[in-house]
C-alpha cells in the first residue's frame, strides 16, 4: 500500500513538474510565424467601396477597426461598419489596403490590432536608426520633433514596432521625438542564445541603450509608451535611480503588471485550471530549472509585480486597458489605481488584450494628448 501510495505521489509530481516545464516553456518561446486563421469566404464591391467576407468570430464582430494581414504578403484596414452576411458570416469593409493586393475568396489572413504596418502608412515621417545593445544591432523608427522631449515606444511579447505606432500619432501630436525600438529575441531584434523571452529581464537591458540614444542627442524628458510586456519594461526603466528626473511619464496600455497574475489568466484562457500557471513559477526562477526551459539563467519575478510594490511607483502614469483583456487581467490595473490613485490614472475601454486603441481610436488618442499635455514642463 505504501509503495503503491508513493509511487502515485511521484507520478503526479513528475506530471505536475512537466506541466510547469510546458506552460513556462511556452510563455517564453522564440517568436514564431504568424498564425493565418481566417479564410475570405467572399469580396464584394459596390458604390462606397469594397467589403471583405469572413466567418463570424468574437474577432470578427469586434467593436472598432482593425487590419487584415494576408498569408501571401499585404494587409487591408478594416473600418468599424460591421454588415451582417446570415448567421454565421459578417462583411467588414476595407478603408485601406496595401499596394497591389487584390483580396481573393479563399485567401488565407490574420486579424490583428496592428494597423499601421510602417510609419508611412501612419502619415509619419520616420527614418530608420540602429541602437547598438549588448545583445547586438536593435533596429528603430526615429521620427523628429522637439529635441529635449523625447518618447520611447516599447511592443509587446510576440509583437512587432508596427504595433506602437499607434501611440507615435499621440507623440507627434504634442511633438515629441520619438524613438519606435525593437529588442532581443523578437521578430526584428537580434537572436541571443537560444531565442527565449526573459520576460522583460534582460529585454529592459536593450531598451535602456535606447534611452542612453536620446539623451546623448539632447533628451532632458522622456515620456515612455509601453505595451503588454512593453509595459513592464517600461516600468523597469523608470525604477532605475539614474534615471530620476529624466522619465517625466509612463503611457501603459494593457500592462503586464504580475506575471504570476497574468500566466495564471492565460491558463485559463488556454483550458487549464488558473492554478496550473503556479507550477511554472519554479521552472522560470530557479536558475537550474530555468536553463532547462532555455532561458540563460533565473528571472527576477518579484522584481515586475508591481501589485505588490505600489510603494515603489514614482513616475506618473497612465494606464488604458480593455474590460475584455484575457490576458492581462483589467483587475490588476485596478489594483494599482486604488493603491496609488496619486500616481496612477486608468482610461477602460471595452476591449481585449491590446486592442483599446482599435475599439475608439478617437478617445484612446485623446486620452493620452489631453493627459500628457497636463504635465508638461512649465515654460
Amino acid at each position: 500500500m505504501i509503495r503503491r501510495l508513493a509511487l502515485g505521489v511521484g507520478i503526479a509530481t513528475a506530471a505536475a513538474a512537466g506541466v510547469g516545464w510546458m506552460i513556462a516553456r511556452r510563455l517564453t518561446a522564440p517568436v514564431g510565424p504568424r498564425t493565418f486563421d481566417l479564410t475570405i469566404r467572399g469580396v464584394e464591391h459596390d458604390g462606397s467601396g469594397d467589403l471583405i467576407v469572413l466567418d463570424r468570430t468574437d474577432q470578427t464582430i469586434a467593436v472598432g477597426i482593425y487590419n487584415l494581414w494576408f498569408e501571401h504578403g499585404g494587409w487591408a484596414q478594416l473600418s468599424a461598419e460591421i454588415i451582417d452576411r446570415g448567421p454565421t458570416r459578417v462583411a467588414r469593409r476595407i478603408t485601406g489596403i496595401a499596394p497591389g493586393l487584390t483580396p481573393k475568396t479563399g485567401d488565407r489572413a490574420s486579424w490583428s490590432g496592428i494597423y499601421y504596418a510602417t510609419p508611412a502608412d501612419a502619415g509619419l515621417d520616420a527614418r530608420n536608426i540602429t541602437i547598438t545593445t549588448p545583445a547586438g544591432p536593435c533596429p528603430a523608427w526615429r521620427t523628429d520633433g522637439d529635441p529635449a522631449t523625447w518618447a520611447i515606444h516599447i511592443h509587446g511579447l510576440g509583437s512587432t514596432r508596427a504595433g506602437t505606432l499607434r501611440g507615435v500619432l499621440a507623440a507627434a501630436e504634442l511633438g515629441y521625438t520619438s524613438l519606435v525600438v525593437s529588442y532581443r529575441n523578437t521578430a526584428e531584434g537580434p537572436r541571443e542564445g537560444t531565442g527565449h523571452s526573459t520576460l522583460g529581464d534582460a529585454e529592459t537591458i536593450d531598451v535602456d541603450e535606447a534611452i542612453g540614444y536620446a539623451v546623448r542627442r539632447g533628451a532632458q524628458r522622456i515620456v515612455i509608451f509601453g505595451w503588454s510586456m512593453g509595459a513592464a519594461i517600461a516600468l523597469q526603466l523608470a525604477d532605475q535611480p539614474r534615471h530620476e528626473g529624466l522619465i517625466a511619464a509612463l503611457v501603459l496600455d494593457s500592462p503586464v503588471l504580475n506575471w504570476t497574475g497574468v500566466i495564471k489568466t492565460n491558463c485559463a484562457r488556454s483550458g487549464l485550471p488558473a492554478a496550473a500557471g503556479h507550477l511554472a513559477i519554479p521552472w522560470l526562477t530557479l536558475a537550474p530549472l530555468a536553463r532547462a526551459v532555455g532561458l540563460p539563467g533565473r528571472i527576477p519575478l518579484r522584481s515586475f509585480d508591481w501589485t505588490a510594490r505600489t510603494a515603489d511607483l514614482a513616475t506618473p502614469t497612465l494606464v488604458l486597458h480593455g474590460t475584455r483583456d484575457d490576458s492581462a487581467p483589467i483587475r490588476l490595473s485596478q489594483a494599482l489605481r486604488d493603491a496609488r490613485p496619486d500616481l496612477i490614472e486608468l482610461e477602460t475601454f471595452d476591449a481585449g488584450h491590446t486592442l483599446c486603441w482599435n475599439a475608439c481610436p478617437d478617445r484612446w488618442h485623446m486620452s493620452v494628448t489631453t493627459w500628457l499635455s497636463a504635465r508638461r514642463d512649465p515654460p
